[in-house]
C-alpha cells in the first residue's frame, strides 16, 4: 500500500526552505576554513583539475573569479596554466535587459581585465567576445555543496542554471568545492541543471548514471 502523497506545492515549497537552509549551513561551514587552508586547499583542486581529461583535450575552458570574501574556490592557478596552454579563457558575465539580465561567458585575455560591473562578481570587459554555443569546451562552476547525483547546491541566483543550457552540450561542467562538501543527497528542482563531473582537494569525481 502506497503512503500518502504529499501535495506538489507543499513538497516545492519544503525543497526551496531545504535548499535555503543548507545554503546558510555551507557558507558558515566554508567560512570557518583560515584563508591559508583554504589556499592550500585551492590550489590541490587546481592540480586535480588540470589533470583531467577534459581540461587537457580542451582548446577553451570557462572559469570564475571568486567572490570577495566569500570563501569559494580560488581557480587562479588553473588560469594561469589554461592561458599556457593556449586555451582561449572566459569569464562569467551579466547585462541588463528590458525587465531584468542576459547571462552569458566572454572572452578574456588577462584577469587584469576582470572587474565588478555592477554584480558581486567580478566580470570581463562589456566590449569582449561573447561566447556562443560550441566556443566553450569545458565549464568549471562554483558551487556550495555536491551530491554523487549530480545535483549542485549554488548561491540561489540561478546563474549557471539559466546560462548553462546555452553552452551545454557541447560544453561539459566540473563542480570544484572542497572536500567537506560533498553531501549524500540534495534537495532538487526542475530548473536544477546536473553537473557532469566534479574537484575536491582530495580528487576528482564523475556523476553516478542513474
Amino acid at each position: 500500500m502506497k503512503g500518502p502523497i504529499l501535495d506538489p506545492e507543499l513538497e516545492a515549497d519544503l525543497r526551496r526552505r531545504a535548499k535555503i537552509a543548507l545554503r546558510k549551513r555551507y557558507r558558515a561551514l566554508r567560512a570557518s576554513v583560515p584563508a591559508p587552508a583554504r589556499l592550500i586547499r585551492s590550489q590541490r583542486i587546481c592540480e586535480f583539475a588540470a589533470q583531467l581529461e577534459a581540461f587537457r583535450a580542451a582548446r577553451s575552458v570557462a572559469l570564475y573569479w571568486p567572490v570577495a570574501d566569500s570563501g569559494e574556490v580560488d581557480l587562479g592557478g588553473l588560469d594561469a596554466l589554461a592561458r599556457e596552454q593556449g586555451k582561449q579563457v572566459y569569464y562569467p558575465c551579466m547585462a541588463p535587459i528590458d525587465g531584468g539580465f542576459s547571462t552569458g561567458f566572454r572572452a578574456t585575455d588577462n584577469v587584469e581585465q576582470l572587474q565588478l560591473r555592477g554584480q558581486k562578481f567580478c566580470e570581463p570587459e562589456p566590449t569582449a567576445a561573447l561566447a556562443t554555443r560550441d566556443d566553450i569546451d569545458l565549464v568549471f562552476v562554483p558551487a556550495l555543496a555536491i551530491d554523487p547525483r549530480g545535483y549542485r547546491l549554488g548561491f540561489g541566483s540561478g546563474f549557471y542554471d539559466v546560462t548553462l543550457p546555452d553552452h551545454c552540450p557541447p560544453a561539459s561542467t566540473v563542480a570544484v568545492v572542497f572536500d567537506f562538501q560533498m553531501v549524500g543527497e540534495l534537495p532538487n528542482e526542475p530548473h536544477d541543471v546536473l553537473i557532469d563531473s566534479w574537484v575536491t582537494d582530495r580528487g576528482s569525481y564523475q556523476r553516478a548514471e542513474s
